[in-house]
């Protein structure tokens, strides 16, 4: 039977070793704000109301998203014209060091405005830092690996988001049993400062890396790229292959990413109320199981290609989403089906009044009569239907024969709106309560194997499309330009398409009341690239990524260079030395 590490040598091994460990860290720290995303909103976002403070704290998670793409120009060019090794070293060190500043952050209570402010710097930097992490790995590792098993050895780097976040849920499980009720209060910060620790370790693995083969030889051959970005999206058939990639890939494997983890992660506990605890431990453990499918996708790739495997992830992802999300409700809160069909709840309202929940720069007012109503019912966790309310009418609440008035906050200021705000949620959840909505999954319903089960489903359906990626990418475009070529793409698709899902899925929630409206976002995204990538994605499987693609030649070429790149050796890349010696 095939290992996951059979006949790799010990230099083999460090090559995957040293690229994966760190990138693992880089996601830990990444993926902290998203698991504690309930905490930091009241720490930082206590001056609105629960559930706005809830939306900013997912825009700010998604803020570090938004500037990966910007990351991804910056440390891509810097990684084509002076190396990998080096831009390794600076990720990491912007990464771990804004991580762990948070957790000497001060709290809305101690400093007012000035808390989201600095936290969401954090967060920009946070994601430029990755934005050039994941290339450079990626792009290390492939350019040591034999062409037929390129896969296999990239698939190593794709379990590293995977793991990174594994070891984020991990943390924090330790932290909450060591610490107890204080770490709502306080106990938060000390993954956040764990960070100190891992920037050590991986600070250490990387100084002690080499450069590349492969960007060594271009740059012995004075091939290195004087603009690489000018190169890599100034020339038509990158900028070609960058479009097909994007669209025909990689945003239909982000939204499947993360609605399989971290999306799924938030429905278990938002939306099914299932105890943080538990539900970290079942994701945890379907994280620990499903992780080893990455390398065995990738390393399915080298057999029979990048493109079927990727294909019919997508797929099944897009048949199998609801009905393994229904499931979940029924196997981890059944108690709110039954609810909704004895007494289903119905918001009446004027549509003119109902908006929809997403601002992604924070200035807009959700506080219309509506808008409290749905908001309030969504962060709840609660399903309702729609009807229409004559224009000028008050907007209702209908929960089986109970009628709750909400009420326009319009005009309202600070306290006030709060105090309103707490006022109709109080009379809500007393109406919730006696139609036996459950305010919390009882634990002893929670069918834990099921939801297991469910959750290593979604996991495999991930590593089935993210699995290949890495060396579908470092395949797709030529050694000068391809750090900067495959970065971008790749955080456009992850960073935008995926960032976003959490904050967009909600107020589609909200907007229609369904328990699985969020989940038209996804399937939206990864049917238009299922279409796209049947029609347009090329095979690349078997490629020589040493050789230079004669359309991308440098305009100038320093004197006594040669015509041609010469392809190097493939035993002689993999078995390439990968740590010097201390």
């Amino acid at each position: 039977m095939w290992s996951a590490t059979s006949s790799l040598s010990g230099d083999e091994r460090k090559v995957i070793l040293a690229a994966s460990l760190g990138t693992v860290f880089e996601w830990y720290d990444f993926y902290l704000y998203g698991a504690l995303a309930a905490i930091i909103s009241r720490q930082f976002f206590a001056g609105v109301n629960e559930t706005t403070g809830f939306i900013f704290a997912l825009l700010a998670f998604a803020a570090g998203f938004a500037v990966r793409p910007l990351g991804a120009i910056v440390f891509g060019r810097l990684g084509d014209l002076i190396g990998r090794k080096h831009t390794f070293l600076a990720t990491i060190l912007v990464m771990g060091l804004s991580t762990a500043a948070v957790g000497f952050l001060p709290t809305y209570a101690q400093v007012g405005v000035f808390a989201p402010v600095l936290l969401i710097a954090l967060r920009l930097l946070q994601g430029l830092a990755l934005g050039g992490e994941y290339g450079g790995a990626v792009v290390y590792v492939a350019e040591h690996a034999p062409n037929d098993q390129r896969g296999r050895y990239t698939g190593w780097i794709q379990t590293t988001a995977t793991f990174g976040l594994f070891l984020s849920l991990l943390v924090i499980l330790a932290c909450r049993s060591l610490i107890g009720d204080g770490f709502d209060e306080w106990g938060w910060r000390v993954p956040f400062l764990l960070s100190f620790i891992l920037l050590g370790v991986s600070l250490y693995i990387r100084m002690h890396l080499q450069e590349s083969p492969v960007f060594q030889r271009i740059k012995q051959e004075g091939r290195q790229s004087r603009a690489p970005l000018t190169e890599a999206f100034g020339n038509r058939r990158n900028l070609k292959r960058a479009f097909i990639v994007l669209f025909g890939s990689i945003a239909g494997l982000a939204a499947i990413w993360y609605t399989s983890q971290f999306y799924a992660l938030l429905f278990l506990k938002q939306t099914l109320r299932v105890d943080p605890q538990t539900a970290d431990l079942l994701m945890a453990a379907a994280l620990l199981i499903g992780t080893p499918c990455f390398v065995v996708f990738g390393h399915l790739s080298d057999r029979i290609g990048r493109k079927p495997v990727i294909l019919a992830g997508l797929l099944l992802a897009a048949v199998c989403y609801l009905p393994i999300f229904k499931a979940l409700t029924h196997y981890a809160n059944p108690a709110i089906a039954q609810a909704e069909r004895n007494s289903p709840v119905l918001v009446v309202a004027d549509p003119a009044t109902c908006h929809f929940l997403f601002d992604p720069i924070g200035t807009a007012r959700f506080d219309s009569a509506c808008d409290i109503a749905k908001s309030a019912l969504a962060l709840r966790g609660i399903p309702y239907g729609n009807d229409v309310a004559v224009a000028g009418t008050p907007t209702q609440v209908v929960i089986g024969a109970q009628v709750i008035a909400s009420f326009d906050g319009a005009g309202l200021k600070g306290a006030e709106l709060q105090s309103r705000i707490a006022v109709f949620q109080q009379a809500l959840e007393a109406g919730l309560e006696k139609a036996a909505y459950p305010a919390q999954a009882d634990p002893a319903a929670v069918n834990k194997p099921m939801v297991l089960l469910l959750l290593t489903v979604l996991v495999v359906l991930a590593s089935m499309t993210y699995g290949p990626l890495a060396a579908q990418l470092a395949e797709l475009f030529p050694p000068r330009i391809r750090y900067t070529s495959m970065s971008l793409p790749y955080h456009l698709g992850y960073g935008w398409f995926g960032g976003f899902l959490a904050p967009v899925a909600f107020a589609m929630v909200a907007r229609n009341g369904g328990l699985y409206a969020g989940l038209w976002y996804p399937l939206l995204v990864i049917g238009t690239t299922l279409l796209l990538g049947a029609a347009l994605l090329p095979e690349t499987n078997g490629s020589d990524i040493a050789a230079n693609d004669p359309d991308d030649e440098p305009a100038s070429r320093p004197a006594g260079a040669s015509a041609e790149v010469a392809a190097v050796p493939q035993p002689a890349v993999a078995l390439q030395p990968a740590l010097e010696q201390s």
